[in-house]
């Protein structure tokens, strides 16, 4: 049987779509389309969802303090559901751009994707892995994952949006577009 990791960019996500998804309907659905695709049964052994915690000065402003506890309550629910596993990186302050704006970068996302699959690939507990972002910060991962055997899928937003390497390294693609999103839209309740 073929195993699946879905490896998710919670900022891609974000910002191409807004946290609205239900996740537990968004990896069904990504599990759906590998089957198919595959032409075999396939069984999802773990989703992974990485983003940081919003920033936070010293002290906090009761803005960030907000900010943060709302992330924090999505990741919680996260970290609820079956075969999900949320990593954090951190996000670290960088000064500020021309019109005063801070300026944060996201730190060690990268890594723990990469980290995560290549050990799930190098162990062979996996013969695909899905990936949803558009981010070429992945690449390397990716890289060394198709050099494993591993079939690697790109679940993306606009595809004018994803990074040229990226595209050319996923065996298969998928865009997640506007019919794709509402059937895993979170409920509104």
């Amino acid at each position: 049987m073929a195993r699946l990791a879905i490896f998710i960019d919670g900022a891609y996500m974000e910002r191409e779509f807004g946290i609205r998804a239900d996740y537990g309907l968004l990896c069904g659905e990504i599990t759906r389309i590998v089957d198919e695709g595959t032409q075999e049964p396939v069984d999802l052994l773990r989703a992974h969802y990485y983003d940081c915690p919003p920033y936070q000065s010293d002290p906090p402003t009761d803005e960030e303090r907000e900010r943060v506890s709302k992330k924090r309550a999505f990741l919680d629910m996260l970290r609820g559901l079956p075969r999900f596993e949320v990593r954090e990186g951190r996000l670290a302050y960088r000064g500020l751009d021309g019109q005063g704006r801070p300026i944060f970068q996201r730190k060690r996302i990268g890594t723990l994707l990469g980290l995560d699959v290549a050990f799930l690939s190098a162990k062979n507990r996996i013969t695909h892995a899905a990936v949803v972002t558009g981010d070429s910060d992945f690449l390397p991962a990716l890289e060394a994952v198709a050099r494993e055997g591993v079939s690697v899928w790109l679940f993306h937003g606009r595809s004018y949006m994803v990074a040229t390497e990226l595209w050319r390294q996923a065996d298969e693609r998928r865009e997640m577009d506007a019919a794709f999103m509402r059937r895993v839209e979170r409920s509104k309740k």
